[in-house]
Parts: C-alpha cells; sequence; structure tokens
C-alpha cells in the first residue's frame, strides 16, 4: 500500500453535462432541477421529471454527476455523484458543478423567482447539499428515497429550506423507519418536513410523480 506521505491533491476545470428545458407558462420564473440516482444519467432523470404533472409549467433541468463509468452487464454509460475517497474535496467539488450549471441556466433563461431541488436515491444528498450549500436559496427540498447526508446533519450555517421527503413501503435500504427517524431529527431543528410513504420500493412510480405534482404545486402555486 502506498505511503499516504506521498499523497498530493491538485485542481483542473472538467466538463459536465446537464438536459435543461424551459418552462412552457407565461409566469416562468420556476425552476425544479433534478439530481439523479446512482447508475442513472442526467437525460434518463430528465424523462422522469417531465412525466410529473403540472412539469410543462417549470423550467426543468436535470445535472449530471461528474463520476462517469460504464456499467458492467450492458457497457451502458452512466454516471453517480462520489465515492468515499477524498470524501470532502468531492463534496466541494459537487456543489460547484452545481453552482456553475445554475450559472449557465440562468444566464440562458433569466433568474429564477422559485426554485426547487429533487432528488432520487444517491442524488437525494445532492439536492440537501445544493439547497443548503450552494450557492441559491430554494423554495424546498425533494428528497426521494435517500437519506441527508451525515454531514449536514448538524449544519447551522444557513436557514434550511421547506424539505418533503417520501420513500417506497417496499424499500429496504432507505426504510420507511428510517424516513421517519431523519424528519423527527430535522424538525427538531425547527425545519419544516412533509412525509410520504409510498407504494412501491425504491423507484420511481406514477402514483409518486402525482404526489410530487401535488407538492409543487403547493410550493410554488401557478398565481405566484
Amino acid at each position: 500500500m502506498t505511503d499516504e506521505r506521498w499523497l498530493r491533491h491538485a485542481t483542473t476545470e472538467v466538463h459536465g453535462r446537464y438536459f435543461v428545458r424551459p418552462s412552457r407558462s407565461a409566469l416562468g420564473g420556476r425552476w425544479l432541477v433534478g439530481f439523479h440516482g446512482q447508475d442513472q444519467t442526467a437525460d434518463a432523470f430528465f424523462e422522469q421529471l417531465e412525466g410529473i404533472p403540472g412539469a410543462e409549467d417549470w423550467l426543468l433541468a436535470s445535472v449530471q454527476g461528474l463520476n462517469r463509468y460504464y456499467t458492467r452487464r450492458t457497457r451502458a454509460i452512466v454516471a453517480g455523484w462520489m465515492t468515499s475517497q477524498d470524501r470532502e474535496l468531492a463534496i466541494a467539488d459537487n456543489v460547484k458543478w452545481v453552482d456553475s450549471a445554475l450559472d449557465h441556466i440562468e444566464r440562458e433563461f433569466g433568474a429564477p423567482r422559485s426554485l426547487v431541488f429533487v432528488g432520487f436515491s444517491q442524488g437525494v444528498a445532492m439536492a440537501y447539499r445544493a439547497g443548503v450549500l450552494g450557492r441559491r436559496e430554494c423554495a424546498a427540498i425533494v428528497a426521494l428515497n435517500g437519506d441527508v447526508p451525515p454531514e449536514l446533519k448538524d449544519a447551522t450555517n444557513r436557514a434550511w429550506p421547506r424539505v418533503l421527503a417520501a420513500t417506497g413501503s417496499r424499500d429496504e435500504w432507505y426504510t420507511s423507519e428510517r424516513l421517519a427517524s431523519e424528519a423527527q431529527l430535522l424538525r427538531e431543528r425547527k425545519i419544516d418536513v412533509g412525509e410520504l410513504v409510498f407504494e412501491g420500493g425504491h423507484e420511481w412510480t406514477e402514483d409518486l410523480a402525482r404526489e410530487i405534482g401535488r407538492w409543487l404545486k403547493e410550493i410554488a402555486p401557478a398565481q405566484m
């Protein structure tokens, strides 16, 4: 094993990808920004976001993790957000990457009036980080089948947005008990938390998409 005394880190510029589609509503100004799960891609998650009822009234964006790789079985290109190696540096890089992607979107479409981050599975941690550590304030974090990252459970550096958390009744990884425990932890810190346990497992379902659509109407009503 290589001696850790010889380890160094250097910064570099990298290119990431995201998908964006402007709002089809005359109102404008509402952004729904998504973060995919492990072994997924931004375009696949973008299609799921488009299936949310009322999504046409939002600018939709799906940001892809910088860690790209091939699947073993099909050799398809997929992505993830990070590993445990150089964890703190990876978190900082990811937050900076999301801020940069949103800068590009703002230059193209104008600034948001209401910003919602939505993450699925591994992307949930990124949604929390973007909402708490990112440069832009957001109206809500929608966390689907994933937990609060450990470094944020005691974060007090800025006010948290509203949190809407969901998991499947048959999800064996992020169980309903785990969801309830984290929701209670956030409530103890005076954070507004909504909970949903939907019929399903660790998956995106049509029922879940409909519930997200209902949530979005509460977060940013059409008359804003």
